[in-house]
């Protein structure tokens, strides 16, 4: 097929697509720079995680592998430490990079719980007071799990969402058919200010759910970083710089070997 019969190809499918209203959702390409803290970085990916009204877009596998993530889209190492996404689609996009020795660092936002409430970035934050009240009293409710963490709380001063980590690694229904099986999973929660205090809103979002057995999940590390969550991505090139923190740093939040 000659080049003049390609084009005229290609613009009669950008006409039709225009006439029929569909505008074209043209990819960009986006670049993850790591630097020299890419060397042991095995894995980098792009989740696309919730619609415009924070529902998830698809389904929560509940036996996810924390070694594979369920990505919207796949970077390509392309050396020197940098991880190329050759035609990611326009949306807000959390990244998740996999690194040798058992370790991922994860980006996430605070996606609405309730309709119409608005969407919180991941660097959102809140007052001492309102922190310590909600971590207080989630370290106080009863919990199927045994351990449940809240990682990161941000908000404003009607409501206040909090990243939670929730581990059960002690004997779980799953033992029969998985011996020595531990379940994780992070889900988003959410208090209101409600008549002069803050109440826990029975609705929550879930990000992932993890099955796996209680040894290896204990030597695993999984930080969860806001440089990392959501990342506008546009019909333009972008370039994503971040440095892997070395394991020793205690800045980000997460799983630890423990």
């Amino acid at each position: 097929m000659s080049c003049v019969v390609r084009r005229t190809v290609l613009s009669l499918a950008v006409s039709c697509l225009l006439l029929a209203g569909r505008p074209l959702a043209l990819g960009a390409k986006v670049t993850v720079d790591l630097g020299r803290s890419g060397g042991n970085v095995t894995f980098v990916g792009a989740m696309n995680r919730w619609d415009e009204d924070g529902n998830a877009r698809r389904e929560v596998n509940p036996k996810q592998k924390i070694d594979a993530p369920e990505v919207d889209a796949k970077a390509v190492h392309a050396g020197e430490g940098k991880w190329v996404f050759n035609n990611l689609a326009p949306g807000k996009y959390d990244l998740v990079i996999l690194a040798r020795d058992r370790i991922r660092v994860e980006g996430w936002y605070y996606t609405p719980v309730l309709e119409f409430d608005p969407i919180f970035p991941p660097t959102a934050t809140t007052d001492d007071e309102t922190a310590e009240f909600i971590v207080d009293h989630i370290k106080k409710s009863p919990h199927y799990e045994n351990k449940v963490v809240p990682l990161y709380l941000g908000g404003d001063k009607k409501a206040v969402r909090i990243l939670v980590m929730l581990i059960r690694d002690k004997v779980t229904s799953y033992e029969s058919e998985s011996a020595g099986a531990a379940t994780m999973r992070h889900e988003i929660w959410q208090y209101d200010w409600n008549y002069g205090g803050w109440v826990k809103n029975r609705r929550t979002r879930v990000l992932d759910r993890i099955l796996m057995h209680r040894d290896e999940l204990r030597k695993w590390t999984w930080l969860w970083d806001p440089t990392l969550g959501g990342i506008e991505v546009k019909n333009r090139p972008l370039t994503v710089t971040y440095q892997i923190p070395p394991t020793g740093d205690q800045k980000l939040k997460g799983l630890r070997p423990y």
